[in-house]
């Protein structure tokens, strides 16, 4: 688009420039720098104080009158802002190329579509080929009656004939003279046509009936037959059929954009449109995205895209289109009421997915991106879920277990993995995980259930800790990053292999009565040290509350999945505080709407996916061929191979430690006094410790640190450290004892 305004303020510049006379002798005079800025300070003084004297020149850009129109926008501003160039420069440029072209991956999956779609025309057609040859045949009579019929008519000149009555009905005697010549001149040149041509033709039958072959013959008489067929056709019944019903949407454009706006009910576009504007600026324009239609453009003043997102199902309505199909985005970088609305040919949760390309073959790098699911537009979606730990947050009946037991599938396809799989609901969805490879692996939330769980998690955490010190004791040449990568994880003899921990329902498991606090207070040292570890902790819940999922938890997930929730507040539970605001909203989702959800992790934004369906057959058999790459590579441990886990008591007391570490005469401490001295009553559990996460160790207890004061050469110096009467309620409380100091 043009801009002759930016133009014209180039050009402009450009001749004021080209005027000016850059060279010394042209009248320029040294000014002292000095009087100058004095003379600028007098005369804003003269402006600013009201008994000042105005000069003639102030006094004439000034009225007297104080109810005069003060101009805000100038035509020629003194101080001119960036020019033409300026905003050139900063203009963002549009891609020449599609990003679709560019990527190898996604333009191989659209010649395999368009590759696949014409052999199966083809073959379609071929099969039926014979039906319609039959079909034809049967409808030559009528096609041939239909052509003798035709040529006498043309023969006869019946197409002139409504005009020559037409003549006689108004008594015309000149104009039906010369239309009858005329049509007597048509008759004789076209029934010498018409003989003419009966003599080849027959004289072309009886010479292909003498001299041609057999072949030949056959091939001719079934031209014929099929052209008087093709002549005999009906309209309400065709000869062939559609190979591929394609799906009839309506192409997209600005006013149906702009109908559909103006029927969400937003006072400014309905201000805006009853005035005789659009309401919605276009910035660029509709374009094709995939399958669908994508545009793009500014919403008015004060409006912004969560309020459109908001009224999704007036948006649908408005467009006439599925529900699946609507989807308006927000757009990152932008302000908020820049609007991207994406309506695709089909409804999301009805398009065809292509082939998972892990379904049938290939094996999982965990610490490369995987494709999992796609997204509005038919793309792949990639998740890498080493360094992370996930959450999964839904409503009962939409996909979420089906989600997890996918990554957890994903996840299996790594031979070096180890997989730690809970199905707290106990209905076995997660089975065909667990009993293939699982090195631990239970269902049900009896006692039994949950002491297995927490035996695991207490040895989950002596693992992390090892695991610590491992990498701790690498050379940096190895281990440049204090993490664990793949080329370690390759290493056996380091023991950093992968380990991954699934758990459906992990409400059962914060809100034990009995257990919870250990429970919350491992999976948060988990959560918080475990991905730099190769350990990866993925939970998944029904209940996204402050009580299924701790906020020591949810606020150090990297990684989210969010199917269909209720309210703001799950909303923000699973994707992060503020999510709802800034407009990702999984409460948008339709009850059809299985397995799609807004995916928060890989350093991007929130993005609409739709996850892979595998069911519990498909289930079986990846997790059959999982079983057979730990097979191969001698990885199978543990509960996939029959193994009974050894019974771990909890390896310390932590409230308990500090009180014998901490004597009585000695109220409050510095925690890393503390921690010190945990280290060396306990080495093999406290030593690496920090202060912050002995805080974090006491928070599941509800104990907080506070500000501890000493007197150091003279000086009072303030740390955080624990008062020792917090830590004796605590113990009471747990113990029901009124004393424990």
């Amino acid at each position: 688009m043009n801009h002759p305004e930016d133009e014209n303020d180039f050009f402009n510049r450009l001749e004021a420039d080209m005027a000016a006379d850059p060279s010394p002798d042209a009248g320029a005079d040294v000014v002292d720098l000095d009087k100058a800025r004095s003379a600028r300070s007098e005369s804003a003084d003269s402006q600013t104080r009201p008994g000042a004297d105005m000069s003639a020149d102030s006094a004439s850009d000034r009225s007297g009158d104080p109810s005069a129109v003060v101009m805000v926008d100038q035509t020629t501003p003194a101080v001119a802002g960036p020019g033409y160039l300026g905003r050139l420069m900063g203009a963002r440029r549009r891609d020449v190329v599609p990003v679709w072209l560019r990527s190898t991956a996604e333009l191989r999956t659209a010649a395999s579509w368009v590759a696949r779609h014409y052999a199966h025309t083809v073959g379609y057609h071929a099969l039926r080929a014979p039906v319609y040859a039959a079909r034809l045949t049967f409808q030559a009579p009528t096609g041939a009656s239909r052509f003798v019929g035709g040529t006498m008519r043309w023969a006869a000149d019946r197409e002139g004939e409504p005009v020559r009555l037409a003549a006689v009905r108004r008594e015309d005697a000149v104009e039906y003279l010369k239309l009858s010549r005329q049509r007597d001149g048509r008759v004789r040149m076209r029934t010498l046509i018409a003989v003419l041509s009966l003599f080849a033709g027959l004289g072309a039958t009886l010479a292909i009936y003498v001299l041609a072959p057999g072949w030949l013959q056959a091939l001719s008489v079934s031209a014929v037959l099929m052209a008087l067929g093709f002549n005999g056709r009906r309209a309400d019944a065709p000869v062939m059929h559609r190979a591929v019903e394609l799906p009839k949407a309506v192409k997209l454009t600005s006013d149906i954009v702009l109908r559909a706006l103006g029927s969400l009910g937003i006072p400014a576009i309905n201000q805006a449109q009853g005035k005789g504007r659009d309401g919605f600026e276009f910035t660029a324009p509709i374009t094709r995205d995939g399958p669908g239609w994508r545009a793009e453009g500014n919403l008015p003043y004060g409006v912004t895209v969560t309020d459109v997102i908001e009224r999704r199902d007036r948006l649908a309505s408005g467009l006439r289109r599925p529900l699946g199909c609507v989807w308006p985005e927000a757009v990152p970088d932008q302000h908020t009421g820049h609007l991207v609305l994406w309506v695709g040919d089909q409804d999301m949760s009805k398009a065809k997915q292509p082939p998972w390309p892990l379904l049938k073959t290939g094996s999982v790098d965990l610490f490369k991106p995987v494709a999992y699911g796609t997204d509005q537009r038919g793309r792949w979606v990639e998740a890498t879920l080493m360094y992370i730990a996930g959450v999964i947050g839904a409503i009962p009946r939409m996909g979420k277990t089906f989600l997890l037991r996918l990554l957890l599938l994903i996840a299996a396809l790594d031979p070096r993995a180890e997989l730690h799989t809970y199905d707290m609901k106990g209905t076995g969805d997660l089975d065909p995980v667990g009993n293939a490879v699982s090195h631990r692996h239970a269902a049900g939330d009896d006692d039994e259930s949950i002491l297995y769980c927490l035996n695991d998690f207490r040895a989950l955490r002596e693992e992390l800790r090892r695991r610590t010190k491992v990498i701790r004791s690498l050379p940096r040449d190895i281990c440049p990053e204090s993490k664990v990568t793949s080329a370690l994880a390759d290493k056996r003899s380091l023991g950093l292999h992968p380990i991954v921990i699934g758990v459906d329902e992990c409400q059962v498991l914060f809100e034990h009565p009995e257990h919870a606090k250990e429970f919350e207070e491992i999976a948060t040292d988990l959560v918080k040290r475990g991905p730099a570890t190769g350990i990866v902790l993925l939970l998944a819940t029904q209940r996204p509350d402050a009580k299924a999922l701790p906020t020591g938890i949810s606020a150090n997930a990297s990684a989210r999945w969010c199917l269909k929730v209720m309210g703001q507040l799950e909303n923000d539970m699973v994707l992060g505080t503020s999510s709802y605001k800034r407009g990702v909203r999984a409460t948008m989702f339709a009850w059809g709407d299985k397995g799609i959800h807004y995916f928060v992790g890989e350093g991007s934004d929130a993005r609409i996916v739709r996850a892979i369906y595998i069911d519990g057959q498909g289930a079986e058999t990846i997790g059959a061929r999982a079983r057979m790459l730990r097979e191969q590579a001698g990885t199978l441990s543990g509960h996939a191979r029959g193994d009974e886990p050894e019974t771990t008591t909890s390896a310390y007391d932590l409230l308990a430690d500090i009180l014998a570490v901490v004597p009585a005469k000695e109220p409050k401490v510095w925690s890393e006094t503390v921690v010190a001295r945990l280290a060396e009553l306990r080495p093999e559990v406290y030593d690496g410790w920090e202060p912050e996460a002995l805080t974090a160790a006491l928070k599941p207890h509800g104990i907080t640190t506070i500000q501890v004061g000493r007197r150091i050469d003279g000086k009072v110096v303030n740390r955080r450290g624990i008062d020792r009467s917090h830590i004796t309620t605590a113990i009471a409380e747990r113990d029901g004892k009124r004393d424990a100091g």
